[in-house]
């Protein structure tokens, strides 16, 4: 009888009244009105999670990242042809069309950060990874394996070079920066256009090096100059004994400097190729987002691993990157270890002085207006190079007033940065060189060295305490909280003017790589072109602050993200804004071209001509332009139409006079009359 029951409740699903129960930790059980005893397990209430800020954060960036790739599956989804949007033709279709081909052989010289390095030989931790890309792919390295990574990706402290047992190189050939990561183009779109026109391996060739080296060692360890100086010849012969045009971007301009008068001096410092190298092989080089005159973000880098876009984020979220929030400041420590270790970063250091960026007091850039609805660009000047001059009239970015001392590399506080020079405290160097301590490898401070640690606490807050420094005195303050590096790289790199180039001190390769320091080599039909971005805010100068972390190894300077400025003004989360392609300044991008080399001067005493074009940043129309077919931003510009066009242009055989001359929007030329340079 009582199976029959439970039959029946099986198949009527009847509610089971209870009149007797009680409960167990997991089941309730209970007596129906037949005595039959049924077993329920116990419903458990889901307790609601309260939501942490790290549980957000993920949040967003799962739906950040989820966005992304739904937008390209359906970017590379879509039809090429959409009614009301129609795919610009590209340049080397264009060009083709007008019946262009391929002439002079073409080099690529990529920049810092974009070339790939993968492993050859390292610890038990990188199994499975032997020509693997450590950089400059997909970077799942990074999350697997962080500590490991950095490891490897670290140079040697006291050296420079690998440390032992590590030996991480330079990707070669093409693919070395076609992309950074997968769907992050870098040369990949000039490549493409390029062989439209005929151009492929036998005259089109990257340069491999390693970037994060000093020019000289890439040389010492690779043989990278060697090597280049071979391949430029193989190329002129192999195709015709045609001159090659060479194409270098970013800090590439430096390295390339450095090859230019390494091929022509006598060994074993030199390539030994003689004073008539470089005028038979190349017909023109053609710079791109030039950093000749170093960039204020190796400033920033160098002092406290920041940058803009640590500032802005440290602004929109408060104490989410301090040290007591999350633990976020901690990637910014490893990122300085590491940084610090490639001597390639104090080339970027800002060269020429205070007769280049300005004084406590005065800066070539001062007036500039970074309100974009109170400036307005002219049309690029061809060849008239007296229509580019700037104004309050409807020319660029410069105005009446000078209230921002852009001299003032590094101010700590905003009052710093405005205050009269006169009530400023002078830094002397000498006064903090008794207060160091030793070196703190305890295992209490863990493994990240930041070299602060060898500073007492006084010292730093002598360093801060209403105190501002120019280029000239931030060199010095290097030297005292980053000792080991400036001991390493001032044996490479030098940032001075010279005085008398003749001088037999500079014919060492420490000078070669500064336009300042060194000559042009004799080509006068060498063509020099600087192709550079216009149009973005550019860093420039920055207000700084103690950080409030006594921890171990901690980085005590922060950019002041509190300080900002008027609406529309200069200074938003402690950086003072110039004009620039987001990267370099207008200033170290075009004053060799506009002033530095132009005509026959000190520094270019063959007189090749030199040319400026600039371009214009226009921000992506839609979705479907990408990074935007006009962008002049530091990178997104390799994929501009327009400078695509003139590189290609010129590989084919035209001059910078028959492709117009300079094209001019910003201030350069003002700016440059600004700059008392002997010449």
């Amino acid at each position: 009888m009582a199976s029959i029951l439970r039959f029946r409740k099986l198949c009527f699903v009847e509610p089971v009244k209870c009149y007797e129960s009680f409960e167990t930790n997991e089941r309730k059980v209970c007596k129906d009105e037949d005595g039959v005893v049924v077993l329920e397990k116990k419903r458990r209430r889901k307790q609601s999670k309260e939501w942490r800020c790290v549980d957000w954060c993920c949040w967003m960036i799962g739906c950040m990242c989820t966005t992304w790739w739904l937008l390209l599956v359906l970017y590379h989804s879509l039809p090429l042809t959409l009614p009301g949007f129609q795919v610009p033709e590209s340049p080397g279709i264009k060009l083709k069309k007008e019946g262009l081909t391929a002439l002079h052989p073409v080099v690529l010289v990529p920049g810092i950060v974009t070339g790939g390095l993968e492993l050859w030989e390292g610890r038990p931790c990188t199994e499975g990874l032997f020509r693997k890309r450590l950089w400059g792919g997909g970077f799942s390295e990074i999350f697997k394996r962080p500590l490991c990574w950095l490891e490897h990706i670290s140079l040697d402290n006291e050296t420079g070079l690998d440390p032992p047992g590590i030996r991480v190189r330079a990707v070669p050939g093409l693919v070395a920066a076609d992309y950074f990561t997968p769907g992050y183009f870098v040369w990949a779109v000039l490549i493409e256009n390029l062989a439209r026109i005929g151009y492929e391996g036998k005259n089109l060739h990257m340069t491999a090096y390693d970037w994060r080296l000093s020019f000289q060692n890439t040389e010492v360890r690779d043989q990278a100059l060697s090597r280049l100086k071979s391949k430029i010849e193989l190329m002129f012969v192999t195709n015709g004994y045609k001159k090659v045009v060479v194409v270098p971007h970013s800090m590439g301009v430096l390295y390339f400097l450095h090859f230019l008068k390494w091929v022509e001096a006598p060994p074993p410092l030199g390539g030994g190729g003689g004073s008539g190298w470089c005028a038979k092989h190349i017909k023109s080089i053609i710079n791109i987002g030039p950093a000749f005159l170093g960039v204020p973000k190796a400033v920033s880098g160098i002092l406290s691993a920041e940058g803009k876009d640590v500032a802005f984020a440290r602004a929109m979220t408060p104490g989410v990157i301090d040290p007591d929030m999350l633990g976020f400041q901690a990637p910014l420590e490893h990122i300085m270890r590491v940084s610090r270790t490639w001597d390639s970063i104090v080339s970027l250091i800002p060269k020429g002085g205070e007769t280049i960026w300005g004084n406590l007091d005065w800066s070539p850039e001062e007036g500039h207006i970074c309100d974009p609805t109170k400036k307005k660009y002219l049309h690029g000047s061809s060849g008239d190079r007296s229509e580019s001059t700037n104004a309050t009239d409807g020319k660029l970015g410069f105005g009446r007033d000078a209230d921002v001392r852009y001299g003032r590399i590094i101010s700590f506080g905003k009052a710093t940065s405005q205050l009269s020079s006169s009530k400023l405290q002078v830094f002397d160097p000498k006064e903090l060189s008794h207060g160091r301590t030793r070196p703190k490898h305890s295992s209490s401070c863990g493994e990240v060295w930041t070299e602060y640690d060898e500073m007492s606490r006084d010292n730093i807050k002598a360093v801060a305490e209403n105190k501002a420094y120019t280029v000239k005195s931030f060199i010095d303050l290097i030297r005292i909280v980053a000792p080991k590096l400036m001991n390493r790289a001032e044996t490479h790199f030098s940032h001075g003017i010279a005085e008398n180039l003749d001088d037999p001190m500079y014919s060492h390769y420490k000078y070669w790589s500064n336009p300042l320091e060194t000559k042009l080599p004799d080509a006068p039909n060498m063509e020099i072109h600087c192709l550079y971005g216009v149009g973005l805010p550019t860093e420039r100068s920055y207000v700084y602050k103690l950080s409030p972390s006594y921890r171990c190894n901690s980085i005590p300077f922060r950019i002041d993200h509190s300080a900002d400025g008027n609406d529309g003004g200069c200074l938003r989360s402690g950086v003072y804004f110039v004009d620039g392609d987001e990267s370099v300044p207008v200033l170290s991008a075009g004053f060799m071209c506009a002033k530095g080399w132009r005509g026959k001067t000190r520094f270019n005493p063959s007189g090749s001509p030199t040319y400026i074009r600039e371009y214009k940043h226009k921000a992506p129309a839609n979705l479907l332009e990408g990074r935007g077919l006009e962008s002049g931003a530091h990178v997104d510009i390799l994929g501009n139409v327009a400078l695509i066009e003139d590189i290609m242009r010129i590989a084919a055989g035209v001059t910078g006079e028959e492709l117009g001359g300079d094209k001019i929007y910003s201030d350069i030329l003002k700016m440059s009359e600004r700059i008392s340079l002997e010449l």
